[in-house]
């Protein structure tokens, strides 16, 4: 039996796109996590660079340095793999996180750094939680091991804020 060039090139066409959309799906959820976690991980970044600059004590500017530097590659790779999913993520927070950081922002000594550990708790039990469902119901496979990923890393923060609240600030 003989195939037709031109249909058997259409057909690959239509049935490679087809894959490559199935492959690609993100669901309603994904998009909320998405959302959500860049939101929380650009705040993290940004407050984590204030800590740097405003900490009262070392323990507080060395945690801040972890924060920022880890958080940005975070946001970096999930800014790559929510573009190849065809989802944008901004680059300024929401006016939700920006009024959390210009509060940090105002503050200094140990408010500051009482505020900052309260902030970045929060945000981490948040963020955590979200982290911890996609990487066992996300839709989108690179989403659900990017979470489960970064759950990871998160954990390690939470843990470290525990220990630095612990030592009196």
């Amino acid at each position: 039996m003989r195939h037709h060039p031109v249909l058997f090139a259409a057909t690959l066409l239509v049935l490679g796109g087809s894959a490559a959309r199935a492959a690609d799906a993100v669901s309603a959820t994904d998009r909320s996590f998405v959302a959500m976690v860049s939101q929380g991980g650009l705040f993290e970044v940004k407050a984590g660079q204030l800590g740097a600059e405003q900490g009262a004590v070392q323990d507080i500017r060395d945690q801040g340095n972890t924060e920022a530097h880890d958080h940005q590659l975070v946001g970096d790779k999930l800014k790559s793999i929510a573009g190849e999913a065809g989802i944008e993520i901004g680059d300024t927070l929401n006016a939700q996180f920006q009024k959390r950081l210009d509060a940090l922002k105002a503050l200094s000594g140990e408010a500051f750094d009482a505020a900052y550990l309260r902030d970045m708790e929060d945000i981490h039990a948040k963020d955590g939680a979200a982290f911890a469902k996609e990487a066992t119901s996300g839709g989108n496979p690179k989403l659900r091991a990017f979470a489960a990923e970064t759950h990871r890393i998160v954990e390690r923060h939470v843990g470290e804020l525990k220990a630095v609240g612990a030592t009196g600030k």
